[in-house]
């Protein structure tokens, strides 16, 4: 087994035990179920909002709580005196949580469309797109946060300031239509609220905006290419 091959088992386990990603996996699941049991089948509301819940903890809380505090604890410096180079470990925990988002939202959807019978959206491929650019713009705000945070606690505490206004501007506190239109329009220019609305097109048989759709592709270049620029190894 390579050097990377043993990072990837190791930070798996880590990640599986640490409470956090348990928290961000069963909280939305729960909100689904709870608020769902009471849905009709047609609904196209419920289930975007809570797979944009579950990028959004993972991305802007367990992510970036992470990756600071390998930098904290000087992890990060010693692996450079390793086979297993720094930005190997970087890679490797950007995978497992793409991978938890995956699973995450895979419940999600297995839920809704088995034990709620909430209709699954027909295009497979608009699909695919939108939650791959709202993953990335997500996580590139989830970078610039580990990038800049000083400590774990940090990053953790400014992930959490961050993720509850995006939340309540992308519509995730309350159903957008029960918002004010120039608050939902302030709010599909963050990544949350792009994302939740292009999922809601889709449900609704339509395509997603173009314009929410370059919203999340310019998070993710932009603040990417800001997160790597001011990123410390210790």
């Amino acid at each position: 087994m390579t050097a990377t091959a043993k990072l990837t088992v190791v930070e798996t386990k880590l990640l599986v035990r640490d409470p956090g990603s348990m928290f961000s996996f069963l909280i939305p699941v729960f909100i689904l179920i709870v608020f769902g049991s009471g849905i009709e089948p047609g609904d196209t509301v419920l289930l975007p909002m809570t797979l944009a819940i579950s990028i959004g903890l993972v991305g802007l809380y367990l992510m970036p709580t992470a990756l600071a505090s390998y930098r904290e604890k000087g992890i990060l410096r010693r692996l450079a005196t390793t086979p297993v180079r720094p930005g190997s470990l970087l890679i490797v925990q950007l995978l497992l949580q793409f991978a938890l988002t995956l699973v995450s939202c895979g419940v999600l959807l297995a839920v809704a469309g088995t034990v709620l019978g909430v209709q699954l959206p027909a295009s497979v491929l608009g699909f695919g797109v939108v939650f791959l650019l709202g993953t990335a713009s997500v996580f590139a705000i989830g970078l610039l946060i580990a990038a800049l945070a000083p400590s774990g606690r940090a990053a953790n505490g400014i992930g959490v300031l961050l993720y509850f206004p995006m939340a309540f501007l992308a519509g995730l506190m309350q159903p957008a239509s029960q918002m004010p239109a120039i608050v939902v329009r302030i709010g599909e220019f963050i990544p949350l609220g792009a994302f939740r609305q292009s999922l809601e097109d889709i449900w609704n048989g339509g395509a997603p905006d173009p314009l929410l759709l370059a919203v999340m592709a310019v998070y993710a270049v932009v603040v990417s290419f800001a997160a790597a620029k001011f990123f410390r190894w210790e």
